[in-house]
C-alpha cells in the first residue's frame, strides 16, 4: 500500500522460471531457440509448402533462423525502410518471407516449396512465436493500467 502511495507499483508475481531464465542468457537462448523449433514444427504439419528432411534440420533450422531474425533482419529493415514506409509496412511481410527462404537455403533438409509458402509461413511462425512467447512473458510489449 505504502508503495503505490508513493508512485511506485510493485512489479506482478511472476513464475519460478522467470527468475531462472531472465538472469541466465544461456537459458534464455535455449527458450528462444526451443519456440523457433517448435513453430518451424507446427508450421511443418499445417502447411505443405515447407518440409524438413530430418529432425536435426528441423532444430538447426531453428536455430539459423533465430540468428538469421538477431543480425540480418534489422539490418535490411533499415535498409529497406523507404520502402516500408511506402507501403505502410507490407513489405516487412516480404523480408520475413526472404528470411524463411534464406534460411531453407542455408539449412539442408530444410524445403520452402516457392515465395508464397515462404510468406504464409515467416506469418504463421511470426504470429506463432509471439503467442508462445507471450504465454512464456517474453513479449516486448506491455501493458499498463493507468488509475
Amino acid at each position: 500500500m505504502r508503495e503505490r502511495e508513493q508512485g511506485r507499483e510493485s512489479e506482478p508475481a511472476r513464475g519460478w522460471y522467470h527468475l531462472f531464465i531472465m538472469q541466465s542468457p544461456v537459458l534464455r537462448f535455449l527458450v528462444f531457440w526451443g519456440v523457433n523449433t517448435l513453430s518451424l514444427w507446427v508450421a511443418d504439419d499445417l502447411f505443405a509448402g515447407i518440409s524438413f528432411g530430418t529432425p536435426q534440420s528441423l532444430f538447426i533450422a531453428g536455430l539459423v533462423l533465430g540468428l538469421v531474425n538477431t543480425l540480418l533482419k534489422p539490418l535490411l529493415l533499415i535498409l529497406t525502410l523507404p520502402l516500408s514506409i511506402v507501403t505502410l509496412g507490407v513489405f516487412v511481410l516480404v523480408i520475413n518471407a526472404l528470411m524463411m527462404l534464406f534460411v531453407a537455403w542455408l539449412v539442408p533438409g530444410f524445403v520452402v516449396h516457392g515465395f508464397w509458402s515462404g510468406f504464409w509461413v515467416a506469418i504463421f511462425v511470426s504470429l506463432f512465436s509471439f503467442i508462445l512467447n507471450s504465454l512464456l512473458g517474453y513479449n516486448k510489449v506491455s501493458a499498463r493500467r493507468i488509475e
